[in-house]
């Protein structure tokens, strides 16, 4: 059964003034970083993703992973296990992640701290935690084999390096790791800088994207799989059960998005905004080197920071534009068949199978109000309700809900007077000379 630098120091003095800034800067940091953000738990269309305050991370669906400072090290412990996990209400499966979640809790830090990370080996198989894209010493780098031997069953091994660059990174396995990362043994790490920058955003979120196949009916994701993902999350969650992103109108704000993803790139789409990606896993985008986007490429083993300032009420779709991944378990095997005109057809398949239906003859919309049955662990083609009608959206899907106050329900938008698509009346047709053709 399976469970499966480039860092160029202008001196040593200078690093030893880094490191001696970040003993002081960890004590004062302290009650800012570490904090668990709770889950929201009430649904996409009422709750915000938690209360977030200037300069403190959101983390939609998940938490900040819990630290204390000892001696001027910031101290942290992560426990790689399996993990009971749920997509979205109708579907959970066994994955493998940290400290009882996947992705793992985001680990935050200021640059300057030096860092000691305990890693707790729960899996049946060795393991190993590369800090994806912060620069540490070769043999703090976390590549089984290559810079460290592999974490034992049961063992526990000591990480600690200094945090030399701001900026947002991953964490994940490196051992097996077509298997391991696939069962979802990742996490983000956000470094914030030590010195304030301009324009420090209001909300500042943190999403994690990942992919999964999960056969209807069965128990755990597939591992091997190598395309048809068929659950797509965002921060381990599926749409609808992704919590919003709650915003203050005026207020600038930050998204960090990583993909640890096994095979897939994702261009993530805002509804309603231009936004500008401002840093990369690699460090800061110039400003000069920016321009006006509504999509960005998320690669594979990459991080993205895109930022805008909400100043547009409503609710904004914010999801990937592979119209596939926005599909809860989607199956590909069946035959195309869209446009086919067959009266006889359902009759003579029902004949041969008892209660079978041909579907998609029209298109898959209306399958968002069919209520048909399911296997078990199973929630295929199933939308949610929205204010006007269905959702027939899922996966990597969730909304950026602006309002005038955040303080309460953010419930649903309803727009002013004049403002709401609807339908057509025969006398504006007539006004506008459109004729309708019968």
């Amino acid at each position: 059964m399976l469970r499966r630098r480039n860092f160029l120091g202008s001196s040593a003095a200078a690093l030893a003034t880094v490191a001696l800034s970040a003993r002081a800067t960890a004590q004062a940091h302290d009650a800012g970083v570490g904090a668990t953000v709770p889950d929201a738990g009430a649904g996409p269309a009422t709750t915000p993703s938690a209360a977030p305050t200037r300069g403190r991370l959101t983390v939609p669906n998940g938490r900040v992973l819990e630290s204390r400072v000892v001696g001027g090290v910031r101290v942290f412990h992560l426990t790689v296990e399996a993990v009971d996990h749920e997509f979205t209400p109708g579907l959970r499966a066994e994955c493998w992640g940290f400290n009882g979640s996947t992705p793992g809790p985001v680990i935050e830090g200021t640059e300057g701290e030096r860092v000691r990370i305990y890693v707790t080996n729960r899996l049946p198989e060795p393991t190993a935690i590369h800090w994806h894209g912060l620069f540490v010493p070769s043999g703090m780098d976390g590549v089984a084999g290559l810079s460290q031997a592999p974490i034992p069953v049961g063992e526990t091994f000591r990480y600690e390096f200094d945090l030399t660059r701001a900026g947002t990174f991953m964490y994940h396995s490196h051992y097996d790791e077509m298997i391991q990362i696939a069962l979802g043994a990742v996490g983000m790490f956000v470094v914030h800088p030590r010195t304030a920058r301009a324009q420090t955003p209001d909300r500042d979120f943190v999403i994690m994207l990942h992919e999964w196949h999960v056969p209807p009916g069965a128990a755990r994701p597939d591992p091997l799989a190598m395309n048809e993902w068929n659950v797509l999350t965002m921060n381990g969650k599926a749409y609808p059960a992704t919590d919003p992103l709650v915003v203050r109108r005026g207020e600038r704000v930050r998204v960090r998005l990583g993909n640890l993803g096994p095979m897939d790139h994702h261009p993530i789409h805002l509804h309603g905004y231009a936004f500008r990606t401002t840093a990369t896993d690699g460090g800061p985008v110039p400003a000069a080197a920016q321009w006006p986007e509504t999509t960005v490429l998320v690669p594979v083993g990459a991080t993205r920071d895109i930022e805008f300032v909400a100043d547009t009420l409503g609710d904004w779709a914010f999801h990937c534009h592979m119209t596939h991944h926005v599909m809860n378990q989607m199956g590909h095997e069946f035959p195309n068949m869209t446009g086919v005109r067959s009266p006889t057809l359902g009759r003579s398949m029902a004949a041969a199978v008892p209660g079978v239906m041909p579907m998609g003859q029209r298109g898959m919309g209306d399958m968002a109000d069919m209520q048909m049955p399911l296997p078990p662990n199973s929630v295929s083609m199933r939308a949610s309700p929205g204010p006007y009608g269905a959702i027939d959206m899922g996966g990597m899907f969730t909304i950026v809900k602006v309002r005038e106050d955040v303080s309460g329900d953010a419930g649903w938008y309803r727009p002013p007077a004049g403002t709401l698509a609807r339908a057509a009346t025969q006398a504006e047709l007539d006004a506008d000379g459109v004729v309708i053709d019968p």
